[in-house]
C-alpha cells in the first residue's frame, strides 16, 4: 500500500515538473519572438547622472526632477516642497 501510495505522489511531482518544464519552454520561446521593447523612461537612466544634495535634509536628487529655485545666481535644489519651504523658512 505505502509503495503505490509513493507512486502515486511520484507521478504528480513528475507530471508538475514537466509541466513547468514546458510552460518555461512556452514562455521563452514568447520573449525571443517578441518586439525588442523600447526603453522605459520612467527608470534609472542608462548613464550616470550627476546628483545634487538637498541642503535641508541631505537626500540626493536629481536635477531634472527636483524641485529648485535660484538664490542669486546659483540653483538649489530639493527632495520635496516642504524641504524648500523649510529652506525658505530659514534663509527669510
Amino acid at each position: 500500500m505505502l509503495g503505490f501510495v509513493l507512486d502515486v505522489v511520484f507521478t504528480v511531482v513528475a507530471i508538475r515538473a514537466i509541466w513547468k518544464l514546458l510552460s518555461g519552454i512556452k514562455i521563452g520561446m514568447s520573449v525571443r519572438t517578441a518586439e525588442p521593447r523600447q526603453p522605459d523612461t520612467g527608470h534609472a537612466p542608462g548613464q550616470g547622472v550627476q546628483m545634487v544634495k538637498d541642503p535641508v535634509c541631505g537626500t540626493y536628487v536629481v536635477p531634472d526632477h527636483a524641485v529648485s529655485i535660484s538664490v542669486g545666481r546659483q540653483r538649489m535644489y530639493f527632495c520635496s516642497d516642504a524641504c524648500r519651504d523649510k529652506y525658505r523658512a530659514k534663509t527669510a
